[in-house]
């Protein structure tokens, strides 16, 4: 016969209670947009930790930006998936049939070349792009702040992700809208007094200089408004969940 101890009636209770205060939390933090898309699994207590930390104190926080003498002199392109015919095409043609699409929550989904890009205005940042892998270099990155394109866009209220992909439908991502609207996250094209190269993401790269290199991708055509991320992928947030990124990867 097992006997039930008073000491393990209390350890029991004690365990009752932290799951229902974990909870409870929980509860509060989603209703308040603090916990990530990829808060399940063994690591999830700690994204969730990073990511209501960074959104409760660092909302707002930017990412430094150095002097031009800071420029890397060799800044590296790690490797990308062969372009498929259609870019091909549109690289053929100088990227002058590229278009981004903004679509989803918005009040006025738009389809924008990269002239029309240029005109709604520039804006330069000196900023690092940090890879998960260990390497790093900094670059002058010019482009359209991304901002500027979703007040053209009529972003709704009941928006809370931007769900962005790249002309590799195989790889996207997502940002909430705190990111997509901070005053630094850019729509590059250009990069060092020049039109941003190919390798680097050319025609157009969203840069999240806050948060590291994986965020930041290349070849950005489709831009969507969601006010939540189960509808796309695994609903982890991004297409390379499984493969141990995590979806806030602020630096």
């Amino acid at each position: 016969m097992t006997m039930i101890t008073r000491r393990a009636v209390l350890a029991g209770g004690v365990v009752a209670a932290g799951a229902g205060a974990v909870a409870a939390l929980t509860a509060v933090g989603r209703r308040f947009g603090l916990v990530p898309p990829d808060s399940g699994g063994f690591y999830g207590p700690g994204e969730t930790l990073a990511y209501a930390s960074h959104r409760l104190f660092g909302r707002h926080a930017l990412a430094r930006e150095f002097p031009r003498t800071m420029i890397s002199a060799k800044p590296f392109a790690n490797a990308v998936a062969p372009p498929t015919e259609e870019f091909k095409r549109h690289a053929a043609a100088s990227f002058a049939t590229w278009r981004l699409r903004v679509e989803g929550l918005v009040d006025r989904p738009v389809s924008l070349s990269l002239a029309e890009l240029r005109a709604m205005g520039a804006q330069s940042q000196i900023t690092e792009v940090s890879c998960e892998e260990g390497w790093s270099y900094v670059a002058e990155w010019t482009g359209t702040p991304l901002a500027t394109v979703l007040n053209t866009a009529g972003v709704r209220p009941t928006a809370r992700f931007m769900v962005y992909y790249s002309s590799d439908p195989e790889w996207w991502e997502s940002i909430d809208i705190d990111e997509a609207l901070h005053p630094q996250t850019l729509l590059a094209w250009g990069m060092n007094g020049a039109e941003l190269p190919v390798p680097f993401g050319g025609p157009l790269r969203l840069r999240v200089p806050r948060q590291l290199g994986y965020k930041s991708v290349k070849f950005v055509d489709r831009l969507v408004l969601a006010d939540s991320l189960k509808g796309f992928g695994s609903g982890k947030g991004q297409s390379a969940a499984n493969d141990g990124y995590a979806w806030y990867a602020g630096i």
